[in-house]
């Protein structure tokens, strides 16, 4: 598959995925959860093969994109409704 459709739609999970990551590590720090969701993304877009082939040119500025994304969809979930659970309310 294109390295790029697979990033773009890897990206396109990462609502869902943080939300599992969430319910799995719940007790965890942020550090921790954040770390596994990393891996996952991480493993779905096969980093390493598209570093060794060459499809990532700096693996150490995609790496840190991909935290920013991370942090990105995280504040994006903690700002909304999707965050509230009905029991808080």
């Amino acid at each position: 598959m294109d390295f790029l459709k697979l990033f773009l739609r890897s990206i396109s999970l990462l609502p869902s995925l943080i939300q599992g990551v969430e319910a799995l590590y719940g007790a965890k720090s942020g550090a921790q959860k954040k770390d596994a969701a990393l891996a996952v993304i991480g493993s779905s877009i096969n980093v390493a093969d598209a570093v060794s082939t060459k499809q990532i040119a700096d693996s150490t500025k995609f790496t840190a994109g991909l935290n920013l994304i991370v942090d990105g969809v995280v504040e994006c979930l903690n700002a909304s409704i999707w965050s509230k659970s009905p029991a808080a309310e």
